[in-house]
């Protein structure tokens, strides 16, 4: 089975209020004003996973917010704390336990952990101007996606192909 895997860096967070917690930091203006262009590429795309895992961190939730409305209805949502400042290994050992009836997979969290899981999960670029955009920078807003086949239990580094990448500042 092919699957595809959605990796989502949260958009833009605000620092207005130092006194917050990281954790409770929100977008900032710009993040909101991203957040809906990637909701627009969402649409456009016809991206529409199974399943989004999105970190509990209200950047990232609101970055959720910001671009559900281009899914489907019928996209399922976890948030999940464990993936607020979860390293690569975890998030590849949390894809590697998805169930098998999950065909595409959209994970929204935080660098480092999605730059270098992005990195370490492409094995070859599909889109070879993807790899190299990626390799360079990979901003807030910026959605990875990438595809492999075989069952999730075996994704592995890399085990998958990048397909496309996709940042806001190219949708405006």
């Amino acid at each position: 089975m092919r699957h595809r895997v959605y990796l989502l860096r949260h958009a833009k967070s605000s620092w207005d209020e130092p006194e917050l917690a990281d954790h409770d930091r929100p977008l900032a203006k710009r993040g909101r004003k991203a957040a809906k262009l990637m909701r627009a590429h969402v649409s456009e795309a016809g991206i529409e996973p199974d399943l989004v895992l999105c970190s509990s961190a209200a950047r990232a939730v609101q970055t959720l917010e910001g671009i559900r409305k281009g899914f489907g209805e019928n996209v399922r949502v976890e948030i999940e704390s464990g993936l607020y400042g979860a390293g690569a290994e975890t998030l590849l050992g949390r894809l590697q336990a998805l169930p098998e009836e999950i065909g595409e997979v959209m994970l929204i969290g935080h660098n480092p952990a999605m730059e270098t899981f992005a990195e370490e999960l492409a094995g070859e670029a599909g889109d070879a101007d993807a790899g190299a955009r990626m390799a360079a920078k990979y901003p807030t807003g910026g959605l990875a996606t990438l595809s492999f086949d075989g069952p999730w239990s075996e994704l592995d580094w890399e085990g998958a192909q990048l397909d496309a990448f996709v940042v806001p500042r190219e949708l405006a």
